[in-house]
This record gives structure tokens, C-alpha cells and sequence, in this order.
């Protein structure tokens, strides 16, 4: 198996408190990029980066377009699908929402499996709607590791349950569990 060179997270409805509790988790054990896309409405003052640097403790990010990916956290902007490109930086687009969200987890998915197949990994969390499948089937069809919340567990099951049906997970499993598996990847970047 190759190493992860990269991880992506998907999260909508009960996304907020998932993900602050997965990267307390995980952090401090993973040295290469963590690129997360939680739905969020367009025209707030949504700063995520910001407000999850203040919930955990770890500076987070929110990339400009053609910045070159680095390890950290980044969160997609709200009003931007975020994309990874060849030669490890990250995309901006306006391009219409997908799954009524912008920015779109299949987007970021379909991307990372295009650029890193297999030497990446992603994990969909909660969520009202089936963003993610689509993106989750694409990155399992590369070789990636696709992890899933157990939809028995998640604040809303509509999109763990979607992403089990689309894809043939790694791993579905309690969000603890998901933590501690996520830990013992191997990784290396660039």
C-alpha cells in the first residue's frame, strides 16, 4: 500500500461539531494536507478557517486559488467549489452548484482522485443530502481509502448511507473508531 499524501473530509448537517471532533482527533498525527468541505450558506459571515482555529487549536486555512497545497487544515471557502490540480495546488471555481452545494464534496473528491488515486484517502461524515457518493465511488475506484461515519451514528445518516451505497468503503464505522483508524495511516508528503 502507498502512503496517504493527502486527506479530504465531507461533512453537511451536523458537519460542524463531526469534524471539530475528528480533527481534535487526528491532527497531531497526520503531517500532510487535511482539505475539508462542509456545506455552509453563501452569504454569511461564515470564516470556518477562523472559527475552527479558535475550537481546536491548530491554525486552519482557507486557500487562495493556485496556492500551492502544504500540510494544515483547509477548508473550502463558502460560495467555492475547492479543487486539487496537478502539481499539488489548490483551485477556486463559481461553477454551478452540485448537490444544491457550493462548494461541493464530490467536487473536491473527484478531484483528489484524479490528481492522487491511491496515495490519497477521504472520510464522509454527516449530512442531509448525498453529497460525496458520487466523489467517494470515484476515489474508491482509484484505490483510495474511503471511510464512512455508520449512518446509525451520524447526526443525519442521509449521506454516510449514500456514500456506503456508491462506493466500497474502507471502513464504516462510529466516529470514534474512525479517529483512531485515520491515526494509523501511513503518510508522507510531499
Amino acid at each position: 500500500m502507498k502512503p496517504i499524501r493527502l486527506l479530504a473530509i465531507g461533512a453537511s448537517a451536523g458537519g460542524v461539531v463531526a469534524i471539530r471532533d475528528l480533527l481534535v482527533a487526528i491532527h497531531a498525527s497526520l503531517s500532510i494536507p487535511i482539505v475539508v468541505v462542509l456545506h455552509v450558506a453563501e452569504g454569511g459571515a461564515h470564516q470556518l478557517a477562523q472559527m475552527f482555529t479558535r475550537t481546536i487549536g491548530v491554525t486552519c486555512l482557507e486557500p487562495f486559488d493556485k496556492e500551492r497545497i502544504g500540510p494544515g487544515i483547509w477548508f473550502a471557502p463558502a460560495g467555492y467549489h475547492l479543487l486539487v490540480e496537478p502539481g499539488l495546488t489548490f483551485s477556486l471555481s463559481v461553477d454551478p452548484p452540485v448537490r444544491c452545494s457550493r462548494p461541493s464534496i464530490d467536487v473536491l473528491f473527484a478531484s483528489v482522485a484524479d490528481v492522487l488515486g491511491d496515495e490519497a484517502a477521504c472520510v464522509v461524515l454527516t449530512g442531509a443530502n448525498e453529497d460525496g457518493a458520487d466523489g467517494a465511488r470515484a476515489l474508491s475506484a482509484a484505490g483510495a481509502k474511503v471511510y464512512v461515519e455508520d449512518p446509525r451514528t451520524a447526526y443525519a445518516s442521509a449521506m454516510p448511507a449514500a456514500a456506503i451505497r456508491a462506493a466500497n468503503p474502507t471502513a464504516v464505522a462510529p466516529l470514534p473508531n474512525l479517529a483512531s483508524m485515520l491515526c494509523q495511516l501511513e503518510c508522507r508528503w510531499p
